[in-house]
């Protein structure tokens, strides 16, 4: 392979995986079939709305830019806003009505007058401060546009007064038979929140669960990558990408990613093993400075026979509920495998506590009552950080890292 030759692979391998931002292109896209079908079925239905919601890095902001390409290749109206800390109600449908545009048509004075043809944004039309009756009268104005309005990360609203206004809206929308479905996009926490405070909304919303992907739909996401750079892999090395990813898309680009750019500087089209291999330490090195500095701060110790790398790791491969959350007792199977020894809960559940501290980076969640005790990373992203991290500096070897991960 030419040196020219090399770099244009490259460029087009950092555009087929795309570890940095979601993704657009519905061939590149994979699975999620379920999820689709459900949201358009509330799209379909006068009065319903949607509620998509998951872990982070699952993949929801990815499936919200193919759903909404795939509407508007339909005559879809679709309006995106990404929700953000500062946002209030208002600002939240202004971002929205920004994105509508509609022309108006105007003639000037006299029998032989010109007649002119603006282009206006209906956010120009409104007040700056909005209720949920300003916002239904003025989706009802537009007719029968089939409509979709698309809230992401609906969770990073800080003020309280939103969701109970949203959820205003959405029964005004429900009530009234608006044209127009609402689609929120968050993690579960606070989708709970929103449902279990505003119940009379419950009849109207369909609540979509987004799991982490399905190894089939990993494999897919690398074989759609590769097909697309005319590229090959050697099934050990698909299935280590596979097992690796713990079901996160953002995790299955980043490694991909890393593996193909490590087979192109070889001058190779096929990714063997040991692209995987140099991929997770390029990986390793490239991972966001929150994650490393946290993992850091929780494992430091002076004691030299310590066992917070190992009991950290356990966690990471534990087997865990839809939620994300594992006991204490998913812990112990993994750490066995780790170690050579078999602990106690007793001799570990301390780890665990301090995991769950500010001293140690608050690494962990933890909620229930004793003995109903449960954990879960506080980001999801830790997990495969820290499995890449406990193969790269040797506390697990490929064989037993792949059994756990696959039973995980």
């Amino acid at each position: 392979m030419e040196p020219t030759d090399r770099i244009n692979m490259q460029f087009q391998a950092g555009a087929v995986f795309t570890p940095g931002s979601p993704v657009n292109e519905r061939d590149l896209f994979a699975g999620r079939i379920e999820q689709l079908n459900k949201i358009i079925s509330a799209a379909s239905q006068r009065g319903y709305h949607a509620i998509l919601y998951g872990e982070r890095g699952v993949g929801k902001t990815s499936l919200s830019n193919i759903l909404a390409n795939s509407l508007r290749a339909g005559n879809w109206l679709v309006p995106r806003v990404n929700c953000d800390g500062a946002d209030t109600f208002s600002s939240l449908w202004r971002k929205a009505f920004k994105d509508i545009v509609f022309t108006q048509e105007s003639r000037s004075a006299g029998f032989s007058g010109n007649s002119t043809t603006t282009q206006q944004s209906l956010v120009e039309r409104l007040p700056e401060i909005l209720g949920p009756d300003d916002v239904r009268r003025t989706m009802q104005s537009l007719g029968n546009v089939q409509t979709l309005m698309i809230f992401d990360e609906f969770d990073r609203l800080v003020d309280d007064k939103v969701a109970g206004l949203m959820a205003d809206a959405i029964k005004a929308f429900s009530d009234f038979a608006v044209p127009a479905t609402i689609l929120l996009i968050g993690v579960a926490d606070s989708v709970n929140e929103l449902i279990s405070e505003h119940q009379s909304i419950e009849r109207a919303i369909v609540q979509i669960p987004m799991p982490r992907m399905s190894s089939a739909e990993v494999r897919q996401i690398i074989s759609n990558g590769l097909a697309r750079l005319q590229m090959d892999a050697k099934a050990e090395a698909i299935f280590e990408l596979v097992t690796l990813s713990q079901g996160l898309p953002y995790i299955t680009h980043l490694l991909a990613l890393q593996s193909v750019l490590s087979a192109i500087g070889d001058g190779r089209l096929e990714v063997q093993l040991s692209d995987v291999d140099a991929g997770i330490n390029a990986a390793l090195d490239q991972w966001q400075q929150s994650i490393i500095s946290a993992y850091h701060e929780a494992t430091r110790s002076s004691q030299p026979d310590n066992i917070y790398k190992q009991v950290l790791l356990a966690c990471a491969l534990a087997e865990t509920d839809d939620m994300g959350y594992f006991t204490a007792a998913s812990v112990r199977a993994p750490l066995r495998v780790i170690t050579g020894r078999d602990y106690d809960i007793p001799n570990f559940a301390q780890h665990l506590n301090k995991f769950s501290e500010s001293d140690r980076g608050s690494m962990l969640q933890r909620t229930g009552e004793t003995r109903r005790i449960r954990y879960r990373f506080s980001s999801p992203l830790m997990r495969p950080y820290i499995v890449m991290r406990g193969f790269s500096d040797g506390m697990i070897n490929r064989k037993q890292m792949q059994a756990l991960t696959t039973r995980a």
